[in-house]
Order: C-alpha cells, then structure tokens, then sequence
C-alpha cells in the first residue's frame, strides 16, 4: 500500500511540472487568474476536483 501511495505522489509531481515546464508564462497567467477569483470559486474548483479523483480511483479498483 505505501509503494502505491509513493508512485501516486511521484505522478503527481511529473503532472504538475508538465504545465510550467511547457509553457511559464501561461503557467503565470493561470495562477494571475487564480489570485482574482474569489475564494468560494475556488472551493467549488477544489471541491469537484476532490470528487473527481474520489470517482476515478473508485473506477480504477
């Protein structure tokens, strides 16, 4: 189980470098548009991709 938990991780971090390494301005200009959201858009965008890994890792097992 751990092992799992570790290869999930190190995807995760190969996932959120894909962005920044391909494009750096664009990665600034998403997190621009971040830091202008308001706090409860923010929430829902974490709220449903929370849900959104719940129902692929159900899928997936």
């Amino acid at each position: 189980m751990w092992e799992d938990l570790w290869v999930a991780m190190a995807l995760l971090l190969v996932l959120e470098g894909i962005v920044p390494f391909l494009s750096p301005s664009g990665f600034k200009r998403a997190l621009e548009g971040v830091l202008g959201a308001q706090d409860r858009h923010i929430r829902i965008a974490g709220l449903v991709s929370m849900i959104a890994g719940v129902v692929l890792l159900y899928a997936t097992h």
